[in-house]
């Protein structure tokens, strides 16, 4: 076999060889033929792992050490890696042979998820399904346009919705939007101000506000009554409330959907993916009302006016059904509120100890931990030295560290900002609680020492700030 062929035995595909063979160039394969910075930004903060195997909340590496995942995936793994529910759902749809997308049939197992997962969305009564989280947004910008007849679509500063065209129109964060212009005809308004926002709806032009109840982007919540207010707002100007649960939705927060938290919040349009598909097969679904829904799909001849590909496939659908079933039948929501308390309570008592530490924040199990300008002559002088070559490189010292030193996977809240996000998969409980907190306050011991490892690292990174601009 000559270099980049694939492996094979007696002319058949052999996945496991394929990957005894070829695993190790994993990153010369991606610097080569993918996005070639990836590689280069793993090596230079030395996240370059090589992890062989994966189960719940930890994966282990070659020589059989475990790393405590606090990140999830991004919020996709909710479950953990790996359940066992899940895997025998797909299991049992690969086994059971079904006629899958002939596209001119209505299979049992999307309306069964769609039924499943609506009976815990109530005021909302139909849904779409597609293949990711920008993709749900997608559709409920569509759905709105169409349902209002009206074109501008708010957001939020420092919104987070997607990198799709559409999706990105309304992602509040310019270096994202940089380079892709012309977007669509949207405006930002700033999270918790009505005022701002009964300034566009006299516009008359706005279909929908669109808003993530906990943004992604430094875990900033709304402000108490701000949803329901802003509702109230929208529907008395014929306006919509779009909100985006794709990373705060199925038990993140605490409750099943993060919008849940604040009484007499009715959504038309909720977007959900991520954890949805038990890590497994991308899903993404769009749940609205039901007018919305036959305005969009009006007659016979606009049948086909919104459709996926592979939305609603078997795989993915019976994915959705077990994620469910274990949320249910395991309470995974109770769960994250305990032990996002717990987690959240035992952080929040570090802040009067450590001056670098400014702020704990979030619900359940999407935890935001701010650093701020320390009061020490000393730490002031290097917290400013950071500061000057980048934001967001001490947030960045501190991540390293709690992965090299103590094989915890975390990471920071968005580009030039000091936070540090926790959205760990959903089933961590005590254990984890007690290693990752005793981990930080070990790392943040070592911060206000004023000296060590991690101030070496930190004028790395302030080199490496200034090599790229």
């Amino acid at each position: 076999m000559t270099t980049g062929e694939p492996a094979a035995g007696n002319g058949e595909f052999d996945l496991g060889r394929l990957l005894a063979e070829r695993g190790a160039e994993r990153y010369e394969l991606h610097a080569r033929y993918l996005n070639h910075q990836l590689p280069r930004m793993l090596h230079t903060i030395g996240f370059d792992k090589v992890y062989e195997r994966a189960e719940g909340a930890y994966f282990w590496d070659a020589a059989g050490q475990d790393h405590l995942d606090m990140l999830a995936g991004f919020g996709v793994m909710g479950l953990g890696r790996h359940h066992p529910v899940v895997r025998k759902a797909l299991h049992d749809v690969l086994d059971a042979h079904l006629a899958d997308l002939t596209r001119f049939d209505c299979q049992p197992l999307p309306g069964l998820l769609a039924e499943r997962l609506l009976a815990h969305s109530p005021h909302l009564d139909r849904v779409f399904f597609g293949n990711s989280g920008t993709e749900a947004v997608e559709t409920a910008l569509k759905f709105a346009r169409y349902a209002t007849g009206r074109p501008r679509v708010l957001y939020c500063d420092h919104a987070f919705h997607g990198l799709t065209t559409g999706s990105l129109s309304v992602n509040g964060e310019s270096g994202f939007r940089d380079g892709f212009a012309p977007l669509l005809p949207d405006t930002a308004v700033p999270l918790g101000d009505l005022d701002a926002l009964a300034r566009e709806l006299r516009k008359g032009d706005v279909a929908a506000l669109i808003v993530e109840p906990i943004q992604g982007k430094g875990v900033h919540e709304a402000p108490p009554g701000y949803l329901r207010a802003a509702q109230e707002l929208l529907h008395g100007h014929r306006a919509l409330l779009i909100l985006d649960e794709v990373q705060t939705g199925l038990g993140r927060t605490g409750d099943f959907y993060a919008y849940q938290h604040e009484e007499g919040v009715e959504p038309d349009l909720v977007c959900v993916a991520k954890a949805l598909s038990g890590g497994y097969v991308p899903v993404g679904a769009t749940l609205g009302k039901e007018w919305i829904f036959k305005k969009v799909y009006s007659s016979m001849d606009r049948v086909l006016v919104h459709s996926a590909s592979f939305g609603s496939n078997a795989q993915a659908m019976a994915a959705g059904l077990a994620v469910l079933s274990v949320m249910e039948n395991e309470e995974i929501v109770a769960n994250a509120r305990a032990t996002g308390e717990l987690l959240k309570s035992r952080l929040s008592a570090l802040v009067d100890t450590y001056e670098l530490l400014s702020e704990v924040r979030g619900r359940g199990l999407m935890i935001g931990i701010e650093f701020g300008r320390p009061r020490s002559l000393k730490l002031r002088g290097r917290w400013t030295m950071l500061q000057a070559a980048r934001k967001g490189l001490f947030a960045q010292m501190v991540v390293v560290p709690l992965l090299q030193r103590h094989r915890i996977l975390t990471q920071v809240s968005g580009d030039h900002l000091e936070v540090i996000k926790l959205i760990p998969p959903l089933i961590i409980g005590e254990r984890e609680v007690d290693r990752f907190v005793a981990a930080f306050t070990e790392v943040m011991d070592d911060a206000h020492s004023g000296g060590g490892l991690m101030w070496d690292f930190g004028k790395t990174l302030v080199k490496q700030a200034v090599a790229n601009r």
